[in-house]
């Protein structure tokens, strides 16, 4: 008998499960609804889908000539290279020294600029890094939307040409070290790199190391709103702090143009494994695809559309990186340049 009584119960329960589940698990077809989801909404014309980040190569081979000891080698670190196609890009490498008539044209064929970390800062690097930024500049002049990332030497560089003062940095103590960013607080930061960080990442980014420094340069915070010219071009979004406790400008944001500059390295969390301060957290990586995605969203915007033949026969994807990590120092893998290759 108790054996017939459980067995209706449990019926009971399987059958009411089994109706609850049914009401929940309840799926509407387009039939049903009355909406025809059976065509994706159209692109956004006004987007470049396909867009093309160029960077400027650096003189040497990335590892003080162990790879490469050619006077005329240059190389792009391929953290650099992951950085924007992590964002959606593809990657078109400018080689300083090659002829500058041939330089300019492989410009026209990118959609935005990386000015990478290194130590040149005079003579011929310096020049064609000034020139590429006026062009840069000339291009959003013109109405196109030509997004420059300037990141450790780059932001240097930059600071150094639009103050025109190339002794305008001051020694820190900022080397192989991982920090923390402070926001300034009369800042907003919508328009700016950080816009779409949730909030709960933008306060660990104050709370916790979650950005990569490895610079000996800084300026602080008052020298650079003192000078005329780069607090009428810039805004600063964030300070950090050096070994000493002394200030310094680590990220700025240019007033009128898509330039970012940052002294510190959104690209080394995801990409580089040669120090063991390099943070690698879920976080620290989330940091360096969200600072991937804002570059490129903005190279999105450009109209520029060359000729894709072109563009295929100058794109990274010709060369061949070389694995440099065994040394347990430095970049993992770099592009190293001796040649000039094009079929412009």
């Amino acid at each position: 008998m108790w054996r017939y009584v459980w067995s209706l119960l449990l019926l009971f329960v399987v059958c009411k499960d089994t109706i609850f589940m049914a009401k929940s698990a309840a799926i509407l077809l387009p039939s049903q609804t009355g909406v025809d989801d059976s065509v994706c909404s159209a692109p956004d014309p006004s987007l470049n889908y396909k867009p093309v980040i160029g960077i400027l190569t650096h003189p040497g081979d990335g590892a003080t000539g162990r790879l490469n000891n050619d006077t005329n080698a240059s190389y792009i670190a391929a953290s650099y290279v992951k950085l924007a196609e992590a964002g959606g890009a593809r990657v078109v490498p400018l080689i300083y020294n090659e002829p500058e008539e041939l330089l300019f044209q492989k410009l026209e064929l990118v959609n935005g600029v990386i000015f990478t970390g290194g130590w040149a800062k005079k003579g011929l690097y310096f020049d064609v890094v000034k020139k590429i930024f006026t062009r840069a500049l000339e291009r959003n002049d013109g109405g196109e939307h030509f997004p420059v990332y300037a990141i450790c030497l780059g932001f240097e560089l930059l600071t150094m040409i639009i103050s025109q003062n190339t002794d305008i940095f001051e020694k820190v103590d900022a080397k192989n070290a991982a920090s923390s960013l402070q926001f300034v607080e009369i800042v907003s930061i919508q328009g700016t790199v950080f816009q779409r960080f949730p909030p709960e990442l933008l306060k660990k980014l104050t709370t916790d190391c979650l950005v990569m420094q490895n610079h000996q340069f800084g300026i602080s915070p008052d020298n650079f709103e003192g000078n005329i010219a780069l607090s009428r071009f810039f805004k600063i979004v964030t300070t950090c702090l050096d070994g000493n406790r002394k200030a310094y400008v680590s990220t700025v944001q240019s007033k009128t143009y898509p330039v970012t500059g940052f002294q510190w390295h959104p690209e080394k969390n995801a990409f580089e494994w040669g120090s063991s301060k390099i943070p690698h957290s879920e976080d620290a990586v989330h940091v360096t695809q969200l600072i991937a995605n804002y570059l490129v969203g903005e190279a999105r915007k450009s109209q520029n559309r060359p000729s894709p033949e072109k563009v295929l026969s100058n794109l990274i994807y010709n060369y061949k990186p070389t694995y440099c990590g065994y040394e347990g120092r430095g970049y993992d893998e770099v592009y190293i340049f001796a040649q000039q290759r094009s079929l412009l």
